[in-house]
């Protein structure tokens, strides 16, 4: 059966009944819906120039509101959502008054996103330092008019909208609607009727059930699965394909449960990544820098952790942190007369550059990450160009068990070969050991015996394989010599000398 797509823009309940699965919410609002606002910059979830705030049902009822980059969200992904636009806010927003008083706004094409996004933060709780402010804003871009208004801008509103100075947590979903409309909150509920539909001689399915994903795709298997769409969206915009046939997951609900068990976290192929970070962040807050350095709050609240270990990017930041805690995903493919099912260790599932051990048919049904045990000690971080949302040159995770020697010692590296993988002598070197420097030093070393980088515009061979050496030694000052691991070159250098185990020209005494 065929229906179209539902929603509510600004307030209005809006029917399309004749868009192709092709195009972008972004192209819809303002090529048919005529709101200009909101801008087109980079057309790939880079510049926020394209935000919007979706308000959408979680599996429990619950409305939540997050920031959303409309240029490579398919129009037809907003069915049963509210869709808030900068003309939405209607010009008396606290953020809006902010950003004139503070100055925070000079060409002006960025900043309907810039509002759009911060409207979206602190609707959810306040802003209460600079680098939770700089996280809220990691994924819109200004070129003139500079980041320091803006931020400030952001502070004033946060205590207009919450003037008791409660935290909040930025790796947390917005489940309150502070300072927006109040037609958020009494979004109507989703239709009982799937949405499916054909325009343009495409198709767009949205099943509610697994089992009716396993009919669509045993049907036709080459049909594109979309989860949150942040990396298919790109598919669509820069690289200008289009399948025949689009399958949502997003609206299955046991595709979009994350349960913690008692051995293990169970994350399904619809789980956000913000949920998903979130859920791990229970039992890893080590990681909490890190989740928020992969990419922004925007695509954070749209992709989905498995959809980005499917893609199998060999500089996909979430596989290394997750090959080092020994996760699994569950692969499922349509058969008579029970679907089958297997788990595989996710480090086992990328064979070569774009290349899955997966057999024909077979999906990523969920990822399964193990629970944390006592003595484990766990670390990630990352290299890249600019500090806020940018694809890593060398990302490394590690995690062993602590005592007088160093045991099931684990490593992964990203940008570092074809896929993400381990690296197998440099966890040899530090296996049995006790954690020392010079021990760390080995494993950076041996790091050469397992990678044979590419240069590219990234970063060369020889960086490469230097900068992960050096992420393992600068891990050990963090952890035994208590100099914070995320901190740069020269601040550790400073702390070096400051510290009398350098001269003044970083030379050891």
């Amino acid at each position: 059966m065929s229906r179209p797509i539902c929603f509510v823009l600004d307030g209005r309940p809006i029917e399309v009944g004749d868009a192709p699965a092709s195009t972008m919410l972004l192209d819809w609002l303002r090529t048919e819906a005529r709101l200009t606002g909101t801008k087109e910059g980079c057309a790939e979830g880079d510049c926020g120039a394209c935000t919007v705030a979706i308000a959408r049902h979680d599996v429990d009822g619950a409305v939540r509101v997050e920031p959303c980059n409309a240029c490579i969200l398919p129009l037809a992904s907003v069915d049963g959502c509210g869709v808030l636009t900068v003309e939405g806010l209607g010009g008396t927003h606290p953020v809006q008054r902010a950003m004139v008083e503070r100055h925070g706004s000079q060409c002006g094409f960025c900043t309907p996103g810039f509002v759009v996004a911060m409207a979206a933060s602190l609707a959810g709780g306040p802003v209460t330092s600079h680098a939770q402010a700089c996280d809220a804003l990691a994924g819109n871009l200004c070129r003139c008019t500079g980041y320091r208004p803006i931020i400030d801008a952001l502070r004033d509103a946060s205590d207009t909208l919450h003037p008791a100075g409660a935290t909040t947590d930025c790796l947390e979903p917005t489940r309150s609607a502070v300072g927006l409309p109040a037609w958020i909150g009494a979004l109507p509920a989703r239709s009982p009727e799937p949405l499916s539909f054909a325009a343009g001689g495409v198709q767009w399915h949205a099943p509610r059930t697994i089992e009716a994903v396993d009919a669509l795709l045993a049907e036709t298997p080459d049909a594109w699965l979309l989860a949150g769409g942040t990396d298919i969206g790109l598919w669509v915009t820069k690289q200008l394909r289009e399948p025949r046939r689009w399958i949502r997951l997003g609206e299955v609900d046991a595709l979009r449960i994350a349960a913690a068990g008692t051995t293990a976290f169970e994350i399904g192929a619809a789980v956000s990544l913000a949920d998903a970070f979130a859920l791990l962040h229970t039992d890893w807050p080590e990681f909490d820098r890190y989740w928020t350095r992969f990419a922004s709050p925007a695509i954070r609240a749209s992709g989905t952790l498995v959809g980005n270990l499917a893609n199998g990017s060999p500089i996909g930041d979430a596989a290394p942190v997750l090959i080092a805690l020994g996760s699994t995903v569950t692969l499922r493919r349509a058969a008579q007369p029970q679907p089958h099912r297997r788990e595989l260790a996710l480090e086992d599932l990328y064979a070569d550059y774009r290349v899955q051990r997966r057999d024909p048919g077979e999906w990523i049904e969920g990822v399964r990450v193990p629970r944390r045990r006592p003595g484990r000690v766990v670390h990630a971080s990352k290299l890249s160009k600019r500090f806020e949302q940018d694809i890593s040159a060398v990302s490394l995770a590690i995690a062993f068990d602590e005592g007088e020697q160093l045991t099931d010692v684990r490593i992964a590296l990203g940008g570092m070969a074809g896929t993400v993988r381990r690296a197998g002598s440099a966890e040899a070197a530090l296996e049995g050991m006790a954690p020392t420097l010079e021990a760390f030093e080995r494993a950076g070393a041996a790091i050469a015996a397992d990678f044979a980088p590419l240069d590219d515009l990234r970063a060369s061979r020889e960086y490469r394989l230097a900068a992960a050496a050096g992420m393992l030694v600068r891990f050990w000052h963090a952890r035994y010599r208590n100099e914070p691991a995320g901190v740069d070159e020269l601040s550790l250098l400073s702390r070096q000398i400051a510290s009398g185990r350098l001269d003044a020209t970083g030379v050891a005494r």
